[in-house]
């Protein structure tokens, strides 16, 4: 049985997919630990993948050293996870754990923003983001039932997109699912969803819960920049 009706698909087809210009790679990695559901994101990028031919995808097993090797290319630290790639090209748009519930219609909006390589960010938004030349990594975690996490999240993604369109590619936006990674949740003492974490060069800079809205998302990782 599929996981996505016919009149979901054609939605998808002439709401998402119709908008894309560049084809679009989903670079997936599955492993024995957290692969509750790895069965139904293998089965995901496959019925999406089937609705237009410019999208494919690849499946990794991160258990083994050649999905490693590819995971690391990607900077991806653990599976399940997708990375969702302009023909392979890293936007450092990833997600870890079922993009199911409100995520779904984020993720189809991330396939068509990384497709044609342009977010709807304010003019001086991009100029700042295309400035950011230091590692960032901005984790947002989220529950499928939550219909504010996708905006944190969408707000991650194009952060990513346009430093990678600026030549920069320093911005890594993760959707975390906070139950598919129960420990990485209590890491962070993840009581309410969305909880956003900034890690500059690798240490975590800032903390906060809530879907901020653009200007106030840029202050925060302005912040964290120092």
């Amino acid at each position: 049985m599929g996981l996505i009706s016919e009149e979901d698909k054609k939605v998808i087809r002439e709401e998402f997919f119709s908008k894309m210009t560049n084809p679009v790679k989903l670079i997936v990695f599955v492993g024995k630990e957290h692969c509750q559901y790895c069965d139904q994101l293998k089965q995901l990028v496959q019925e999406l993948s089937e609705l237009t031919d410019k999208l494919t995808y690849e499946v990794y097993d991160f258990d083994t050293e050649e999905g490693r090797k590819i995971a690391e290319q990607y900077k991806v630290d653990r599976a399940p996870a997708v990375t969702i790639t302009q023909d392979g090209r890293d936007m450092g748009v990833r997600y870890f754990g079922l993009p199911a519930g409100h995520e779904f219609a984020a993720f189809l909006e991330d396939i068509v923003d990384v497709s044609n390589a342009q977010t709807d960010l304010m003019p001086d938004t991009k100029e700042t983001i295309r400035g950011i030349d230091r590692d960032v990594r901005i984790l947002v975690f989220v529950t499928p039932t939550c219909p504010y996490c996708p905006m944190a999240v969408r707000m991650a993604h194009k952060f990513a997109i346009e430093n990678t369109n600026a030549g920069k590619g320093k911005i890594k936006g993760d959707m975390v699912e906070a139950m598919e990674y129960p420990e990485w949740a209590d890491q962070y003492n993840v009581m309410a969803v969305p909880k956003i974490v900034i890690q500059v060069d690798g240490e975590d800079k800032v903390q906060f819960e809530g879907a901020y809205p653009e200007k106030m998302f840029v202050e925060k990782l302005l912040a964290a920049l120092g």
